[in-house]
């Protein structure tokens, strides 16, 4: 066995920038992801609540604080239990305008009580990807949340709802 000296870490890296990756760069940056368009936006299952919480980017939104993830369902279910969806929106300049290119949701709780959440991490990184590439995944959402989000996104910017033929597509029956 090998000692790396250097100090790092084996495997591949990438880097996270706030604006385009290949702006004035000619090549420096190449595989990075840019997560500017990108926006966590989260639905109570139960009240229908929705909210913008930037957090969720790195997993630091408020309803995802001071709790152990755990993967087994069961030790988070209970009385004190939220349901929420996470639904990762990506928003890109098209023709028309402004576009919701991209809106794929994974589901989380959260048991402030056991101070425990459950979430499965490459579900909502997998919805992140597909977000960011364009595609529409509300498959598994129930009415009730896919109603509340259509109407957030609507209320947050007409506009761009309105250039946004195919989630308009997809959510018209909600």
């Amino acid at each position: 066995m090998t000692n790396d000296s250097n100090g790092k870490k084996p495997g591949f890296q990438f880097n996270i920038l706030k604006n385009d990756p290949l702006d004035g760069h000619k090549g420096q940056n190449i595989g990075s992801i840019s997560l500017e368009n990108v926006a966590p936006v989260y639905v109570n299952k139960d009240t229908g609540e929705v909210f913008i919480d930037m957090g969720g980017l790195h997993a630091r939104a408020e309803v995802e604080r001071r709790v152990k993830w755990v993967t087994d369902r069961s030790e988070v279910e209970g009385e004190d239990a939220e349901s929420y969806w996470l639904v990762w929106v990506s928003v890109e300049r098209m023709d028309v305008g402004p576009v919701y290119s991209g809106v794929a949701a994974c589901f989380e709780m959260v048991n402030r009580t056991k101070r425990r959440g459950y979430k499965l991490m490459p579900e909502h990184v997998n919805m992140m990807d597909r977000s960011m590439k364009g595609k529409i995944d509300l498959n598994d959402m129930d009415p009730f949340s896919r109603s509340a989000l259509k109407s957030f996104l609507i209320s947050h910017n007409e506009e761009i709802w309105n250039n946004s033929e195919a989630l308009q597509k997809e959510m018209e029956n909600d």
